[in-house]
């Protein structure tokens, strides 16, 4: 199949752990019946977005991704859909706790995890105090409706990984996120500068970007965060071609064509004329290379 309708969807979390995975149930239901078939939730949607605060308490909320009861919830309607989900979840695995992806197929199978790889932390967003750095690196998942590279918020500003995603044969990036305001700087609007850096990944790379967020303030105990949702999906070149607003409830889709896509990527030549060689300088922070 090469046309395919994605879906993103955007919504407020509150406390309530099953109000807001029935909330999102609803969402998905909706997607698919306006005929999505990949359909993207937004990162850590089982819970407000609880980073805010250092809070020892919060580190209970972490599970096993396979006894995790919202990735078994949408394998489950996954199936009776027929449709991928890539569900955000908080995993435990033994003493370590990750920021991570469960990649659910269109038959419910989990297809495998990915663990974020950039975890930020600067006022507001602490991430650095509950998650470890993912050690899986970036992968590629086959769905049944096309390769789905997929990625966490944070990692959306690096284009490094979205350039790996492509590489492996990425049909379609996903980024599930969380952001919005910025506690050092009410006034900072970053709306604007966090869409265009992925619509550069998928018009530098020729891949469909889809990119989900949360909406609503969220008071924590140190600040509050309005974010900002503004969900969208672009084509190939970059150009959205769907858009939620920044403070309502949404479900957004839109119609990619993947095999046009992997036929303009291809006769571009962008991929052909790179030059991996050159590129040792991406292995270090400063951007030096050791030369023999």
């Amino acid at each position: 199949m090469s046309t395919i309708t994605v879906a993103v969807t955007q919504m407020a979390c509150s406390w309530d752990r099953a109000a807001n995975l029935a909330r999102a149930e609803r969402l998905v239901r909706e997607a698919a019946a306006r005929g999505a078939k990949i359909i993207l939730l937004q990162e850590l949607f089982e819970t407000p977005y609880f980073c805010k605060d250092i809070d020892l308490a919060h580190l209970d909320l972490a599970l096993p991704v396979v006894e995790n009861p919202a990735v078994r919830r949408f394998q489950a309607l996954a199936t009776e859909l027929g449709v991928v989900l890539p569900v955000s979840v908080f995993e435990r695995a033994n003493n370590a706790l990750f920021n991570s992806l469960a990649i659910i197929d269109a038959d419910g199978s989990h297809l495998g995890t990915y663990r974020k790889s950039h975890i930020p932390d600067g006022p507001g967003y602490l991430e650095k105090f509950y998650f470890s750095p993912g050690d899986m690196g970036f992968r590629v998942w086959p769905t049944r409706y096309g390769r789905l590279g997929a990625a966490v918020c944070w990692d959306q500003w690096f284009p490094e990984a979205a350039r790996l995603m492509a590489l492996q044969g990425a049909d379609l990036i996903c980024y599930p996120t969380a952001i919005g305001s910025e506690p050092l700087d009410p006034a900072q609007d970053t709306r604007d500068h966090w869409q265009r850096v992925m619509q550069g990944h998928a018009g530098a790379n020729l891949v469909p970007v889809i990119a989900s967020n949360r909406i609503g303030r969220e008071e924590g105990a140190s600040c509050a965060l309005t974010f900002y949702g503004s969900s969208f999906i672009t084509d190939h070149l970059g150009a959205k071609l769907a858009e939620a607003g920044r403070a309502e409830e949404a479900v957004i889709t839109a119609t990619l064509d993947f095999e046009a896509a992997r036929r303009y990527r291809i006769g571009w030549g962008v991929f052909r004329d790179r030059r991996p060689e050159l590129y040792g300088g991406l292995t270090s922070l400063d951007g030096t290379s050791v030369r023999a």
